[in-house]
């Protein structure tokens, strides 16, 4: 994760969020409140709604009827909004230091979320990037060296899975552990997780293949 991200209180005009954003090249970012506890996310997403707002065809009284007043309120709010606390989305997917990887990828790409608060006794202490994901799945592990039989391995499937446009990097990461690779992570296509073992048994040295999706095994290949 990113430590002690940039955050925004409550009470930012929705101005300074934009320009701060656009300067510092990134696509959304925490509220907090005073004490660092989260609040919500506010993303650029958010900021589009809110200038969308006026071309918002007004709803008929007929349609008004059907829609709970709370949650008209709310749009009303998020679309009309002046600061940072009122545009923001609440009820931000959240994760502790210890959730593991796949997880953040799996929630990520099922939410259609770029980024996921890292809190610590509910209070904010990092964030995790769909780019901080990638950073981790080319790490070496800390306990392999560079020329390590598995670790060989693994960076060789890494290579190898960036040239396969099927794969999808955000949410899918392998592991080798005594000549086995091991795939985890989230993925909805059958025919990728045919086609992983496929590719990682192409590497020589690979003794098995075992695909792991939010830890149940799908498909075990021994070579």
């Amino acid at each position: 994760m990113t430590p002690d991200p940039m955050t925004f209180q409550p009470a930012t005009p929705i101005a300074v969020v934009a320009r701060t954003l656009a300067e510092r090249g990134i696509s959304g970012a925490p509220v907090v409140d005073a004490q660092g506890a989260l609040l919500g996310m506010i993303t650029e997403g958010d900021l589009l709604r809110r200038i969308a707002a006026p071309a918002d065809a007004p709803k008929s009284w007929v349609a008004g009827l059907f829609s709970p007043a709370a949650r008209q309120a709310d749009h009303f709010a998020r679309t009309h909004g002046q600061t940072a606390g009122d545009v923001m989305t609440r009820g931000a997917v959240t994760a502790e230091e210890e959730t593991p990887i796949d997880k953040l990828a799996h929630a990520m790409e099922e939410r259609n979320i770029r980024r996921i608060p890292v809190l610590r006794d509910g209070r904010l202490v990092g964030i995790v990037s769909r780019a901080d994901l990638i950073r981790a799945l080319l790490q070496p592990a800390e306990h392999l060296s560079a020329d390590a039989p598995d670790e060989r391995i693994r960076r060789e499937l890494v290579g190898r899975m960036k040239d396969q446009p099927w794969i999808d990097a955000f949410a899918i990461f392998p592991e080798v552990e005594n000549g086995v690779v091991i795939f985890h992570g989230y993925c909805r296509n059958d025919a990728v997780l045919r086609a992983l073992p496929v590719l990682a048994e192409t590497i020589p040295g690979v003794k098995g293949v075992r695909v792991m999706v939010e830890n149940q095994s799908l498909r075990m290949s021994e070579a």
